[in-house]
């Protein structure tokens, strides 16, 4: 029998459910040709280790165990471009998708029904009664709302992370994919050149049933990577746009701290202003850190200081650089008001080239 559906596991920490789910899947897809690809983000309880366990017994369960990258729609990338099976499902670990709609999904794609096939926590006849998490519950339909807004997707469920689609449209999207962030379908649908066909099928969608969830923080910024890619993303790098959205806040911290200090607290306008740079620059450290660079996240008290140390020095040779071009433009005649706004653009491309790769690792 050769193989129909691969099953795509990203993984973090979710070793405790890994066993249990992949009886689960092979309950569900009884007669069906699988295997399951758990892409786990090197997590600390060994869920690879487990993930290989399994995998000794059972050959139809491989492991690509990620050092030194995270997140969760990059998992998924990587796994939907490392089978070899002409379909593809990408689901998550943690027992809220319940593998017993694959083999239906399956059959709507197989049959050329629809392009991608989407599990859908509010379609008619989805159930989140399982959930047992009123506010979470309200927060994604919240996140769908606003991104169906922004987008214009018509689906019920744009944020879904259960879905199932041809491997070789897969593969074929897969170099325009942001990668960012946990909207993959989002960022599928609005990557294809033509419309996909999708069809959506109730989910009951269900309780974690063991660790906990790591996807609240994620609702505004899927939000906005959403639109990004959507308005954004054939233009410049989503990641840049969210580097940007941050130092905009930063201005904004800026000018708060400004305020409150001066002249109220002090009459010394230069101790004002270092200390709003000192905050607002920590500020977008630690924004960066938790949204725009969340796949190569810093984490611990040693790597942090290092990482603030590193971004503050970039950040003042991002504002030589300003200073520096915004005045030889203007001393050359250029208006004084587009020669500031141009050296706040290449003030901003070089912190956000150096810090990518000086504090993050990455560009």
């Amino acid at each position: 029998m050769s193989l129909r559906l691969a099953i795509i596991l990203p993984t973090l920490e979710e070793r405790e459910n890994l066993a249990p789910l992949i009886a689960r899947i092979d309950a569900a897809l009884a007669g069906i040709a699988w295997e399951a690809i758990v892409v786990d983000d090197d997590s600390a309880d060994g869920t690879a280790e487990e993930a290989r366990r399994i995998g000794r017994l059972d050959p139809r369960v491989r492991v690509i165990q990620r050092i030194g990258r995270r997140g969760l729609a990059s998992a998924a990338i990587e796994g939907m471009c490392a089978t070899a099976a002409p379909f593809v499902a990408v689901m998550d670990a943690d027992h809220q998708h319940d593998p017993v709609l694959l083999p239906a999904m399956l059959a709507g794609v197989e049959g050329g029904h629809a392009d991608v096939a989407v599990a859908s926590r509010f379609a008619p006849g989805a159930s989140t009664a399982g959930w047992h998490a009123p506010e979470r519950e309200r927060l994604s339909g919240l996140g769908n709302a606003l991104v169906r807004l922004a987008t214009g997707e018509r689906l019920s469920d744009p944020l879904s992370g259960y879905f199932l689609l041809r491997s070789d449209l897969a593969r074929a999207l897969a170099p325009r994919l942001s990668g960012i962030g946990f909207k993959l379908l989002l960022d599928i649908l609005a990557s294809a050149a033509e419309p996909l066909r999708v069809r959506e099928f109730p989910l009951a969608f269900a309780a974690r049933r063991s660790g906990t969830s790591k996807l609240e923080p994620a609702i505004l910024l899927d939000f906005l990577a959403g639109i990004y890619d959507r308005w954004l993303g054939r233009i410049i790098p989503t990641r840049f746009a969210l580097f940007g959205t941050v130092g905009a806040l930063g201005v904004g911290v800026h000018l708060a701290v400004l305020a409150l200090l001066y002249p109220g607290m002090t009459n010394l306008f230069w101790q004002a202003q270092a200390l709003a740079t000192f905050v607002a620059m920590t500020g977008n450290f630690l924004l960066n850190n938790a949204l725009t660079y969340r796949d190569r996240q810093l984490s611990g008290v040693r790597a942090m200081l290092a990482g603030w140390a590193g971004f503050c020095a970039t950040c003042a040779v991002g504002a030589l650089a300003n200073v520096a071009v915004a005045s030889l433009l203007e001393a050359r005649g250029v208006y004084w008001l587009l020669a500031g706004a141009a050296g706040i653009v290449v003030g901003a491309v070089w912190n956000y080239a150096l810090s990518s790769r000086f504090v993050w690792g990455r560009y």
